[in-house]
């Protein structure tokens, strides 16, 4: 056995372009760095360095290796692209609450001794909601090493779960009917002084610095939702966005309703012109109350895309497949140019007369109003949410390429040119990688669906109809003209396949002649929304057949392993 050692670098091209993720996320934990610690001056000049915390939770399912290996769609795309659901799944909710399986647990608690061999500080452990759903969790890290250490560990648990009879599904919606899994990012800045910027303090001092840095990260995600929905589009990620247990596409920042009425009160306290000492005195008091309020405010808006949870915002909507990376840049690049906005304006003021609290106080007013359409406590499933989304003007993109869309325009490169975070040569690179990378993996998932119909499904269930129709001619050779009566069962189960078999066969068909059509199209573009808008609809259509006929199919003539056994096997 041969040892081999790991060590995190970076890729770059011989002309100086980035061409991984660590070169950039490394860029926009500068910017972030130097645009916080000028900021933190004004609360405390012995600050000089920021640094981004980032604590991953990492979701995943475990099936067993043999039903994995004789399911060519797991196998291949990582999902089941068909699978009637089974009459229980989660709604018992008996595997959150209930102790985690021998087997798993054997599998988990070697992953945790290999971990930390590693030097990764995993934590936690627990079931997740849908049956052989598990997720584990590290204490935060700076955000270069927590993103390394997440690769790693997925590494480590395909390698770990083959020698316990398992595989890993990483795939963000591995089984339609239960949830799906994320890889929720908890963000937040700390000092070189040991302070994080985003938990609040014990007095007006403190907490005046807290909310600078809470309302300029909520007006970033205002003016740059588009740029974070962005960083989060894949084709894996599609099935889980706008699902009944994901956050939605829609980005939008749930804070709580105590933060939230706080908020309300201070953009209406400040009048034009000089504060007042009442006004002050007032102020001062109701900022004081922060870490009160917050203690009553110990919920989490589970629907929410971008929610505050006490002391970090956790950004819900990042796939359980994804490299933390995608997201730690947009964050902390759109963090760091607000920040650097507010630096200048805060500066103007004072310059033009303000006191320092002052001049703070009133530019946090004035972005509490500009970024107020992102704030939001209901329900995001809701389509009640969709409508008043689009009456705030929030963009809602359902789809992968419209979210990559994002990437050509002039603010995406303007934003992280003027960061030197990334150039335009190289966005323009890494947009046609993530769109080539959606056309492949829908272009596998057709053809392994069309394979899986065409060599499995389809040859299984004409040899359970040819049962039926033989059990038929047999009662008519019988009973003569009364079998018509006696043989009603069986002539209406060959009745509902053949309707089935047919939609299904003339389905896939239709299916590979957009598959053909879509791979004839030169722009990759072009190419990508053909896949996703003229390829993929067929998916659900011929899913829908496929599971009808499993009901129907008796069982040791279907030859899949079916949802019951994949997510049911301990």
């Amino acid at each position: 056995m041969g040892t081999t050692l790991c060590i995190p670098t970076i890729f770059i091209a011989y002309t100086g372009e980035a061409l991984d993720h660590k070169m950039p996320l490394l860029k926009a934990l500068d910017c972030i760095d130097k645009a916080a610690t000028d900021v933190c001056q004004y609360f405390d000049k012995d600050i000089t360095k920021v640094r981004a915390t980032l604590g991953w939770e990492q979701e995943y399912f475990l099936v067993d290796a043999a039903l994995y290996n004789a399911r060519p769609d797991l196998m291949m795309s990582g999902r089941a692209l068909v699978g009637n659901m089974p009459a229980k799944g989660q709604q018992l909710d008996d595997h959150y609450f209930g102790s985690i399986p021998e087997r798993a647990l054997a599998f988990i608690q070697e992953l945790e001794i290999e971990a930390l061999k590693l030097g990764i500080p995993v934590k936690t452990r627990h079931n997740e909601v849908a049956p052989n759903q598990f997720e584990c969790a590290p204490v935060f890290e700076e955000a270069d090493i927590a993103v390394d250490h997440n690769l790693l560990l997925m590494d480590l648990m395909e390698k770990i779960a083959r020698k316990h009879d398992f595989r890993v599904l990483f795939h963000e919606k591995p089984f339609a009917g239960v949830n799906g899994s994320g890889k929720h990012n908890n963000w937040s800045l700390g000092t070189d002084t040991g302070v994080n910027l985003l938990s609040p303090g014990k007095n007006p001092k403190t907490n005046l610095r807290f909310l600078t840095f809470f309302v300029n990260t909520i007006k970033a995600i205002a003016d740059q939702a588009d740029i974070l929905r962005t960083s989060i589009a894949s084709a894996s990620n599609d099935h889980r966005l706008g699902a009944n247990e994901a956050p939605p596409a829609i980005i939008s920042v749930f804070i709580g309703t105590q933060l939230s009425d706080m908020l309300d009160k201070l953009e209406k306290s400040i009048k034009a012109g000089k504060m007042t000492p009442e006004a002050k005195t007032e102020l001062k008091l109701s900022i004081g109350k922060i870490p009160q309020i917050l203690l009553d405010n110990t919920d989490r808006n589970r629907t929410s895309p971008f929610a505050f949870t006490g002391n970090r915002f956790e950004f819900r909507a990042v796939g359980s497949t994804a490299n933390c990376s995608s997201a730690m840049v947009a964050i902390n690049a759109i963090v760091a140019k607000q920040l650097q906005d507010f630096k200048k304006s805060v500066d103007k003021r004072i310059k033009d007369g303000d006191k320092k609290d002052e001049a703070i106080l009133k530019e946090l007013q004035k972005l509490i109003k500009e970024s107020k359409k992102i704030r939001f406590e209901g329900n995001g499933y809701g389509e009640e949410w969709v409508k008043e989304a689009k009456k705030r003007g929030l963009n809602n993109f359902k789809d992968t390429p419209s979210a990559l869309a994002v990437m050509k325009t002039k603010g995406y490169v303007s934003l992280f040119e003027g960061l030197g975070i990334l150039t335009a040569r190289e966005i323009e690179a890494r947009h046609e990688v993530e769109v080539e990378n959606y056309i492949l993996k829908l272009q596998i998932e057709a053809r392994i669906l069309g394979d899986m119909c065409n060599t499995n499904i389809i040859p299984a269930t004409i040899k359970y109809q040819s049962q039926l129709i033989n059990n038929a001619n047999g009662l008519k050779e019988l009973f003569g003209n009364s079998s018509k009566k006696l043989s009603s069962v069986q002539l209406d189960l060959i009745e509902r396949v053949s309707v089935h078999l047919s939609q299904l066969y003339d389905n896939v068909e239709k299916m590979i002649e957009a598959r053909k059509a879509a791979n004839n199209i030169a722009d990759s573009e072009e190419k990508a929304f053909a896949y996703c808008n003229e390829v993929k609809p067929f998916f659900d259509t011929i899913k829908y057949h496929s599971d009808r006929l499993e009901r129907i199919v008796g069982d040791e003539y279907w030859p899949l392993p079916k949802l019951r056994e994949l997510l049911f096997t301990k």
